[in-house]
């Protein structure tokens, strides 16, 4: 039962009661397991593999279509706080020996000089204690320096989001992924006059930080790449953030007030969904690599953007043909075989559907958003792998499938999961307007029975909460989906600082 004052906060947040009643049904119902087909392979073609010539093909359509004067966005996820990077360090930190005992930690410090961040740690240490890195290691004050890196007396490196991090050195300085997105949106999002649409979503407490880097560096990259950069914000919103339950599945109170907490990366599909563009490519914010190996970033993300367009222009000839009325048995053949072979969705009884049951269905299927996903090769990095899974429809289509909405208690399902061959990579372009020029409303291809359940605690209390569908995930569910594989060189995330010592961020 929701008081006056539940009631207000949820005006304030912008929740309606129907969707705390919906997310309430969740926690009592759980979130049921996709039914698997297959995993995703280029043996059964749910996943493109391109020869020479194809690649070559599909990078000319997308130079093409640049010069189109089309609306072209970067959209990187950059909210995510930098904590989980230096988790090792702040064990080592908070733990009992003065010195480093791991392989993790012997690393870091025998190979200090190498991050990009070493000439700051050293001033900061200068600053605060009258001596360098060196010194102090060579009086085995291994937790000063550590302290120094990641406290707010130095650099505060434990607080700070990723994209803030100095990831490259270049020579005398050193950049952030922050600045390594905005070169790569001038490699390959330009539009035809010059203009770099980048959108990075951000924490309420740190948009200050990044507008201020973004004021400092802009003018330099639009100077060297010849372009002009629109830079733009925003936070998940704050109607996103999912209620909290007890373990009866009764709204958790906190002080007597609802507690709510945010609903994971799928609540930027709201983002997502005010961004004015027809192609917008997603990336995350750490997956960046230095100059000397942009060229296979640049020359696949080319490569999907131009198998998009491609299809994309297909898929709308063939809806025009359709709400024209001027097409023969033929004609709808050869879109049964497009939307099977191209778009892989399938309905095991189509042939039994009357003509005029056929055409809404084509057109259903045809008029939506549409993503091309590159795929890498399996090699143990975490990460969803690609299935075709059944729809609510009873069609099979393209899904990205994180192991939690996978039941892993079936052997045959267990056994897909662990066979699967490629993973996601986050790497997706992405079209969003219909053929007539209009803006689709992306919350309406949301699968708001995926998403997941974990556990927490407030206050010594347990509780459950609800993270939404996953962007790239239950979020875009009911898109067109493309699967094509792109090489592990274009995946190089960085999940602890160590991984800046790997040669692809040297």
């Amino acid at each position: 039962m929701l008081t006056q004052e539940d009631k207000d906060l949820l005006a304030q947040k912008g929740i309606s009661e129907e969707k705390i009643r919906e997310q309430l049904a969740c926690f009592e119902k759980g979130i049921p397991f996709l039914k698997l087909f297959a995993a995703a392979s280029v043996e059964n073609g749910g996943i493109v593999s391109l020869d020479k010539e194809e690649q070559e093909k599909y990078s000319a359509a997308w130079d093409v279509y640049r010069e189109g004067g089309k609306r072209i966005v970067k959209f990187v996820p950059a909210s995510g706080a930098a904590s989980r990077m230096f988790k090792n360090l702040f064990e080592f930190l908070n733990g009992d020996s003065d010195k480093p005992g791991t392989d993790f930690e012997k690393k870091f410090f025998a190979r200090i000089h190498d991050f990009a961040f070493f000439d700051d740690l050293n001033t900061a240490c200068l600053n605060n204690t009258g001596k360098t890195v060196d010194e102090l290691v060579a009086e085995g004050r291994y937790k000063t320096v550590v302290s120094l890196l990641l406290d707010d007396a130095g650099l505060n490196y434990g607080t700070l989001p990723k994209g803030l991090l100095k990831f490259h050195r270049y020579g005398d300085s050193a950049r952030t992924p922050v600045e390594e997105h905005l070169v790569e949106g001038a490699l390959y999002a330009a539009g035809k006059n010059g203009d770099v649409h980048v959108h990075f979503t951000v924490s309420a407490e740190h948009r200050e930080l990044f507008r201020r880097l973004i004021d400092e560096k802009i003018e330099a990259y639009a100077a060297k790449y010849g372009v002009k950069y629109d830079v733009t914000f925003s936070e998940q919103k704050p109607s996103t953030d999912t209620i909290a339950v007890d373990m009866e599945n009764k709204p958790f109170r906190d002080k007597g007030k609802l507690l709510f907490r945010p609903g994971g990366h799928g609540a930027l599909i709201e983002n997502l969904n005010d961004i004015d563009a027809d192609i917008v490519f997603v990336k995350n914010i750490d997956n960046v690599v230095p100059d000397r190996l942009k060229d296979d970033t640049v020359a696949y993300k080319k490569l999907l953007a131009g198998v998009l367009v491609a299809l994309q222009r297909q898929a709308f000839d063939y809806l025009k043909l359709l709400d024209g009325g001027h097409y023969g048995h033929e004609q709808l053949e050869e879109i049964i075989r497009f939307v099977q072979q191209k778009l892989h969705c399938r309905k095991e009884d189509i042939k039994y559907l009357e003509d005029a049951e056929l055409v809404i269905y084509l057109r259903g299927k045809l008029n939506r958003p549409m993503r091309v996903c590159g795929m890498v090769r399996n090699v143990g990095e975490p990460g969803g792998g690609p299935f075709l899974a059944y729809n609510s429809d009873g069609t099979i289509s393209l899904q990205i499938l994180e192991s939690s909405q996978i039941d892993m208690k079936d052997p045959e399902k267990k056994a897909m999961f662990e066979k699967g061959t490629h993973f996601n990579p986050v790497d997706l372009v992405c079209a969003i307007r219909d053929y007539k020029g209009d803006k689709f409303d992306l919350t309406r291809y949301v699968d708001k029975a995926t998403g997941f359940i974990s556990y927490k605690s407030k206050g010594g209390k347990d509780l459950k909460a609800l993270e939404l569908p996953g962007l790239w995930n239950g979020s875009m569910s009911d898109w067109n989906t493309i699967f094509v594989e792109v090489p592990l060189s274009t995946f190089n995330p960085v999940k602890t600082v160590n991984d800046l010592l790997r040669e692809q961020h040297q």
